[in-house]
């Protein structure tokens, strides 16, 4: 007992020893604080910048009744346009420039096509910038550039700010414009031959300007939810309402159990597309292509506008002397002929089974709707919204029977 009160005190002693030599230590070795310490002298007044934007602390430190602290300085002319690059929808912002669609497809097939899509339809879960007219008031509306977006402005500013991913602002003004113009001709919002510029930006309006209203939620709708909350047997009856499959989290292929149930509808889906098949097929055997192409005479101004919107279909698709299969298969004789008869081209197995004849009427539903006609096509173009451009492009396809 005597040997660990010998050792306990031993240790108080020595740290209380160890704690005294430090405070003399240093209390001799650490200067005092002066009582008037020096300062910094107060800077020169800047003159007034433009934008009254500052750097660093505000001027008004500078200019403190003591004038002790000098620090920050007005920001330079060149400084404040490097951050002003916001763009107004009535044009305010905007560089001089232009561009004009065609330019705009080659700069977003190099820029933006990679996340985007060729027609700006998205890859992936990339955003996709065009379609979704008429979609807003279903229950999974399509939010584009087209359907949704209210201001022009919106698109240049975004792009010129942000885009293209990892290399923001590499792009020039007049580069911007182009792919505006672009975006617009993928929505069918202007012909072929538009051309965007600072000077008519401000003119153009989008179909979606007048879809937004003032968010008066605060006064309208707040008081009817912003009550005590309901814990425990808040509703009658629980109800499935939204299958997973509509938000594509949904595997296309399940494990061995779901294999064996989905046997059965595709044997049956295989049958049903046989027997459109065999429908189709004397069909195609009464009119034969010779006959089909042959049936009126090519209307040669109509087959020349579907030249002028066949440059939509040129990045996939290949027609007259020397085409070849690429994205699509070539189109050299496509009207009249059964679908999904090129060989050496690998459809998708959607099209592969669709069966039928390439005649007016399917062409004409395809091209206005390619995904919603035949579900699971790999052709990732939107569709031609006007009637008028797929009687063209069909007058100008028959041309190359």
């Amino acid at each position: 007992m005597s040997k660990s009160l010998n050792l306990y005190a031993g240790t108080a002693v020595g740290i209380a020893l160890l704690l005294t030599a430090s405070v003399n230590f240093a209390d001799r070795n650490i200067a005092g604080f002066p009582e008037n310490p020096p300062t910094m002298a107060a800077l020169p007044a800047p003159e007034p910048a433009s934008s009254g934007l500052l750097v660093g602390v505000a001027e008004a430190a500078t200019a403190d009744a003591d004038g002790k602290f000098g620090l920050g300085r007005a920001a330079l002319p060149e400084e404040v346009a490097a951050w002003n690059v916001d763009v107004s929808p009535d044009g305010t912002g905007l560089p001089e420039g232009s561009g004009d669609v065609w330019t705009g497809e080659s700069v977003f097939e190099e820029n933006c096509a990679s996340c985007h899509g060729s027609f700006a339809e998205g890859v992936g879960n990339w955003p996709k910038l065009a379609g979704g007219d008429g979609t807003l008031d279903h229950d999974d509306p399509l939010k584009t550039v087209g359907s949704y977006w209210p201001y022009l402005s919106t698109v240049w500013d975004y792009v010129h700010r942000s885009m293209p991913f990892g290399a923001a602002q590499t792009l020039t003004p007049d580069e911007v414009y182009a792919i505006t113009a672009y975006i617009l001709y993928s929505n069918d919002l202007v012909d072929d031959d538009f051309e965007l510029s600072n000077e008519n930006f401000a003119e153009f309006e989008m179909p979606n300007a007048d879809g937004f209203i003032v968010d008066d939620r605060a006064e309208t709708e707040y008081t009817q939810w912003r009550s005590e909350p309901c814990m425990e047997n808040c509703k009658e009856s629980v109800e499935i309402t939204m299958r997973a499959t509509v938000l594509d989290v949904t595997p296309d292929e399940g494990g061995a159990e779901g294999s064996e149930e989905a046997a059965a509808p595709a044997e049956e889906t295989a049958t049903e597309v046989a027997a459109v098949a065999e429908e189709a097929a004397p069909a195609a055997e009464e009119a034969p292509a010779e006959e089909m192409a042959a049936a009126a005479p090519i209307d040669e101004a109509l087959a020349a506008e579907g030249e002028k919107v066949f440059r939509k279909c040129k990045a996939c698709h290949q027609v007259g002397d020397g085409a070849k299969n690429r994205t699509g298969p070539v189109l050299n004789g496509v009207v009249g002929r059964p679908v999904a008869a090129v060989e050496d081209f690998k459809y998708s197995r959607s099209m592969a089974e669709h069966g039928g004849t390439w005649d007016n009427e399917t062409l004409h539903a395809y091209l206005a709707d390619p995904r919603g006609y035949v579900k699971g096509t790999k052709m990732a173009f939107a569709g031609l919204k006007k009637p008028e451009d797929i009687d063209a492009v069909v007058e100008y396809l028959r041309s190359f029977q």
